[in-house]
C-alpha cells in the first residue's frame, strides 16, 4: 500500500477514487436517485404517520423545512469539521453522505417516542382494565366504562379509548374501533384484549372476569421482564464499555503520543482503517444489545 502512494501520490489516488465514484453513480444513477428520494421525503411521509399515532399535528411544508435545516446544519458541520482539520475533499464527501441519512436521524428520534409512550401505554392498561371491569360489574355499557377511563387517566391511555369513542360516534362500529386500537397500539397484551373483547361481544360471556384475567396476565408478564432486565443488565453494561473501549484508547494515546495516532485520521490507509474499526464497532454493539434484549 505504501508503494502504491509513492507511486500515485496522494493526488492520484484521490482522483482514482472518485473516478471509480464516478463511473459508479453514472451507471446507477436512476437507482441512485430512487434511493434518494426515498431517503428524503418517504422520511417526511414516515415521520408524518407516527407523529399522526402520537397524536401530534404537524404540517407537511414545515417538517420539509425543519428536515433541510437539520440536514443542512449538520452537513455544514462536518464539512468545516473535516474540512478544517483534514480535507476539505473528504469533508465534501462525508458533508454530502450526512446530509443524505441525516434525514432518517428524526425517524429514529419519532420511533423512540412512539416506542416510549408504547410503553406508558403498557403500564396504564391494568388500570384502565380494572376501570373497565369495574364500571361493566356496576351496570355501565362497554362506551360508557371507556368514557370513565377516558375521564380518570391520563394520556396515553385516555387518547387511545378517547379515540375508539370519536370513531363510535362518527359511525365505526366498536369492533372496528377496537380493531384500529391494535394497528396503533401493537403489543401483545393490547391485541389480547381487542380479540377477547370483539369475541365476548358477538358470543356473549363475562367480560369483567375477562378482563381480570387480562389484568393478572399483564401483571405476570411485567414482573417477569423486570426480573429479566435485572439479569440482563450486566450484559447492557458490558457491551457499553466494550463499544467505547476503542475511543477511551484512542483519547489516551492522543492525549500521550499525538504522533502516534494523527496517522489514522490524515494517511489513506489510516481514514480507511478507522472507518472499518468504527463500523465493526456500531455492528458489535448492536449486537450484543440484541443478544441482551429478551422480551416476554
Amino acid at each position: 500500500m505504501d508503494s502504491l502512494v509513492r507511486l500515485l501520490g496522494a493526488g492520484g489516488i484521490a482522483t482514482m477514487v472518485f473516478a471509480m465514484v464516478f463511473i459508479f453513480c453514472l451507471r446507477y444513477s436512476v437507482d441512485i436517485f430512487n434511493w434518494i428520494e426515498h431517503q428524503t421525503l418517504g422520511s417526511r411521509t414516515y415521520i408524518l404517520e407516527k407523529l399522526e399515532l402520537l397524536f401530534i399535528e404537524f404540517d407537511p411544508e414545515k417538517l420539509t423545512i425543519v428536515l433541510l435545516i437539520f440536514s443542512g446544519f449538520l452537513s455544514l458541520v462536518f464539512l468545516l469539521l473535516f474540512g478544517l482539520w483534514i480535507s476539505w475533499i473528504l469533508g465534501f464527501v462525508i458533508a454530502v453522505v450526512v446530509g443524505i441519512f441525516s434525514f432518517r436521524l428524526p425517524r429514529y428520534i419519532v420511533d423512540w417516542m412512539v416506542e416510549r409512550r408504547i410503553k406508558v401505554y403498557q403500564g396504564q392498561m391494568v388500570d384502565a382494565l380494572t376501570l373497565l371491569s369495574n364500571g361493566i360489574r356496576a351496570g355501565l355499557s362497554v362506551p360508557q366504562a371507556l368514557g370513565m377511563v377516558v375521564n380518570e387517566l391520563n394520556p396515553p391511555v385516555s387518547q387511545e379509548f378517547g379515540m375508539i369513542l370519536q370513531q363510535n360516534r362518527i359511525g365505526v362500529t366498536l369492533e372496528e374501533c377496537f380493531e384500529n386500537l391494535a394497528k396503533r397500539v401493537p403489543t401483545e397484551d393490547n391485541e389480547m384484549f381487542v380479540s377477547s373483547i370483539n369475541i365476548l361481544r358477538e358470543t356473549g360471556g363475562n367480560l369483567a372476569e375477562t378482563f381480570d384475567t387480562i389484568v393478572a396476565v399483564i401483571r405476570e408478564r411485567v414482573r417477569l421482564q423486570q426480573k429479566i432486565d435485572t439479569y440482563t443488565a450486566q450484559g447492557m453494561f458490558q457491551g457499553v464499555t466494550i463499544a467505547m473501549m476503542p475511543f477511551a484508547i484512542a483519547g489516551i494515546y492522543a492525549a500521550q503520543d499525538p504522533d502516534s495516532i494523527v496517522g489514522l485520521v490524515t494517511h489513506p490507509l489510516g481514514i480507511l482503517m478507522t472507518f472499518v474499526a468504527l463500523g465493526l464497532d456500531f455492528i458489535g454493539f448492536f449486537v450484543i444489545l440484541k443478544i441482551v434484549k429478551i422480551k416476554i
